[in-house]
Order: C-alpha cells, then structure tokens, then sequence
C-alpha cells in the first residue's frame, strides 16, 4: 500500500491481460484488475474496446497515478465525474474555515470568494439575475454560515437559485484560461477603474487557498493558479514618509481635537495612544484601566504616586500640581470593528488577543509623561466604562471607526494649513503610530526595541520603515562631494 493523492488512494494496482468468455453474447471481452487486493472487472462488446480500456488503466498506472479503492478506477477519472459547483464548494470552504478565523477574517474571505463565485458561473444561462443582486445575496446569505438558517428574502433566493445551477464545476478551473479570467476579475473594481493592489494579492491569497483544499479534497489534482504565468500588482512595503507628521504637528493635532469640544475630546488621548505609544487604533480601544500605570509626583507636597488616575485630595494637600513622570502600558487585547455579520456573538467588534501573539500574550510599553497627563485628564474628565474601557462610542459601546475618523477629519482641517491638509501628511489615525516608529527609529532607539514596542519583527520594521529613517545626508553629501572634486 503506497500513499496516495488523498484518504485512501492507492498505488497497489495489479492489471491481468483480457480474458474471453463464452458464456457471454453481447459483452464477452473482460478487463479484470484490482487495486489494494480488491478485485475489479469489466465486460466489452468488443476486444478492441476492451483494448483501449485496458492501456488507459496501465497508462495511469505507469504514470504513478493514485487508485481509488472503492471504485477501482484512476483518481483522476473520479474527479473528472465530480459534479460538485465551484459555488457549493465555497460554502464548504467557507464552513471549514469559519470556527478558528477571526471576524475580520471570515469577512475578508467571503468578500473575495463573492468575487470569485460570480465570475465563476456560466455567462449563457438563462435569467441572470443582476451582478449586484448575486453579490449582496452571496455576501449577506449564500456564504455566510452564520445565516443559513435565516429566512432570506424572496430576491436573494431566486438569486442563489440560480446560481445552484450556473455555477461551474470545481474541476473546470484545472483550465489554465478559466483561473486567468477569474486572477484577471479581481484587479477590476465595480465601478471599472484598477483595485489596490493589496486588495489584489489578498483575494488572490484567498483563492489559492481555496484551490489548495479542493486538492486536498481530491476534486483537482494540483492548485492551477501554479500553471498560469500570472503576476499580482506590486504593494507598496514601505511607508510613504509624507504622511510622517513631526512632534509639533501632532501636538497641534491633538490640540485641535480638544478644542472641538467635549465630545471630540472624548478621543484626544485615543490619538495620544497611537503617537506616544506607537499602539494599533484596535489596541487604544480595547484599552483598559488596569492596564495602565500611571505615576507622577506632586510638586507641592512631594509625594510619589504610582497610579495618579486614583489620586484625591487629601487634609494637607490637594494634589493640584502634578509633575507626570513616565508610565506603563501592558496591553492584553484588540477590539477590531468586523460588523454584526461576522462575529460570534453578533456584535459589531470582536475582543481578541493581540495581533501575531498568542491569546493570553502582553506586551509591555512605556509611555512617556505627556500620554501619562492625557490618560489622566480623560479620566477625570470623561470617566472609564463600566468594564474599564477608557474609550467609547457614543452610546457606551466599543468606540467605532466612524467617530474618531470624523473628529480626525475635521482637527487636520483646522490645524494644518491648506497645502498640508490637501497633503497625505497624517491623512488617517493610524499615520500616527507610523510617526511614533519614524520619531524612535531617527532619535537612535535600537530596531529591536522600537519593534518590540510596536508588535513587530524587526525585519517587517525595516522594510515599512525604511524610507523614514533620517541622519548621515550630509556626511554622505560631503563624501560625494570630495568624489567629484
């Protein structure tokens, strides 16, 4: 027994010569072959068609080509017979990788597998419905596990009616033209212009994935994407160093947000946490109170304090003038925003670990004095949540990215002077965490360090971060120079 393409694929194959028996009229002529000691047979009208049957099983077999025991015919042959739809087999995928993915995830899969799905459908079948229809009914219902078992609207079901019967068979896309149409569908938006090409390579990840457990299920024989000389848009590794705000201009940022007023300010120190400790805006707002140290001293009575959030006022003094010192983070968790749709609990953010860390991993972060005054002065003035969150959404829930996008918005329109608001300088929140890695990288702390503080490698550090590390121009310059005389 030789392990085969898959469970219980086998290369014991014993093929006899052709044997003739009288006792049959119509079909005399009989192949007999067994594969793992199963015994096989089969009856021909004629010797040559029991001819032609025989050289294509010593044909497989020459060619190492597994046997599927039950059938006793080639694997190949077996998967040619596979009716399974490309639109079917998605649903599969989609339900195997659904228990272990994250939110964030499992949506970013059925988005490119919609994609995918709709391309892949027979473009002459009668009542097509509408592109648009097939892609919302896919997204919303047909691909979405959490809502098979919802009652879906009459549209949306005559959509993936149809779609039942005009998908593709999986073993179809073993044709080099049908997987380039399908490489070549995902470089368009809907609207026709070009996709990003990070939106690119991540739907191609996802359908070579894909392939590569249809071949694991034994429905292709290889991942064909391999076959086709097909390349994906080059993305971008480093960061553009123009959306590198300097420590004035984030100040000034920052200060902008606070004068919108109360609840801008709700978010000042939300900035605050992606500049002065380099954190993911999904890491700030998961942040909680017991993960912060927070210490200082007073000034007037001298006294040390280790957590400064929980001060209050004594006998002898009132603890009004704070000398904030350096503190501490230990982070534990994120609390991304991957939509209703995707999360187990039907909440609009999943809680999770850290990212490229273990569930129960931290990672410990200094923080310098001035985000000490900021986590401060936003519990003082707009208190913690209920389970310790210091930020919120307007109703209390997890803060969402359409609030701090449109305080961030309006701050750049009124701190930055018009060139630099046109500008890509600090265009979204998250450009401040890039600028915390350029402000640590050019004052000379260690690579290693900055990635440690950041949930880096140090290789992914230097290559994002490559084109915003400063220092030796004009030593070089001068070498130049000296060369040119």
């Amino acid at each position: 027994m030789a392990a085969g393409d898959g469970p219980g694929a086998s290369h014991e194959v014993q093929i006899w010569e052709i044997t003739k028996r009288a006792d049959r009229k119509s079909r005399p002529w009989r192949v007999r072959w067994a594969v793992s000691g199963q015994r096989f047979e089969d009856m021909f009208r004629t010797k040559a068609l029991a001819h032609s049957f025989r050289a294509e099983l010593v044909q497989a077999a020459n060619a190492g080509e597994p046997f599927d025991p039950t059938t006793g015919r080639p694997a190949s042959e077996a998967r040619t017979k596979n009716p399974t739809t490309w639109y079917a087999y998605s649903r599969a995928y989609v339900e195997m990788k659904w228990p272990r993915a994250a939110a964030e995830t499992r949506r970013s899969i059925v988005e490119a597998l919609t994609s995918i799905t709709v391309t892949l459908t027979r473009p002459a079948k009668r009542g097509r419905p509408d592109d648009a229809l097939l892609r919302e009914a896919l997204y919303l219902y047909g691909l979405n596990p959490r809502r098979w078992s919802d009652e879906i609207p009459a549209d949306h079901a005559a959509a993936l009616t149809w779609l039942e019967t005009a998908s593709l068979p999986v073993v179809e896309l073993d044709s080099p033209a049908v997987v380039r149409r399908v490489l070549d569908s995902l470089c368009v938006r809907l609207d026709g212009k070009p996709a990003a090409a990070s939106t690119v390579q991540r739907k191609r990840a996802t359908f070579y994935n894909a392939l590569g457990y249809a071949v694991e299920l034994e429905l292709i024989d290889s991942n064909p994407v391999d076959r086709v000389q097909w390349t994906a848009p080059e993305v971008a590794q480093s960061i553009d160093r123009r959306v590198v705000a300097s420590p004035a201009q984030v100040a000034a940022l920052l200060e902008a947000v606070k004068s919108l007023g109360k609840r801008a300010d709700k978010v000042t120190a939300f900035f605050g946490c992606l500049y002065y400790a380099g954190m993911r805006p999904s890491e700030a707002a998961d942040l909680r109170r017991d993960d912060c140290d927070l210490s200082g001293r007073c000034v007037d009575c001298g006294t040390d304090f280790d957590d400064l959030a929980a001060v209050k006022p004594s006998k002898s003094c009132d603890h009004r003038k704070i000398e904030y010192r350096w503190g501490r983070l230990a982070l534990a968790g994120t609390s991304p925003r991957a939509g209703s749709h995707w999360t187990d609990d039907g909440g609009s953010h999943e809680r999770r670990g850290l990212k490229h860390r273990g569930r129960a991993e931290t990672r410990t972060v200094p923080i310098p004095p001035r985000l000490v005054e900021l986590l401060c002065a936003h519990v003082e003035n707009h208190g913690i949540a209920p389970d310790g969150r210091f930020f919120r959404g307007l109703h209390g829930g997890p803060l969402s990215e359409s609030v701090y996008d449109r305080w961030w918005k309006i701050a750049r329109d009124k701190a930055l002077t018009e060139a630099q608001a046109a500008s890509p300088l600090a265009r979204r929140p998250y450009d401040l965490r890039h600028a915390a890695a350029s402000l640590w990288l050019n004052a000379g702390v260690p690579p290693t360090e900055v990635a440690r503080r950041l949930g880096h490698g140090v290789a992914v550090l230097l290559r994002v971060y490559a084109n915003c590390i400063d220092g030796g121009d004009d030593t070089m310059n001068d070498k130049i120079g000296d060369a040119l005389g």
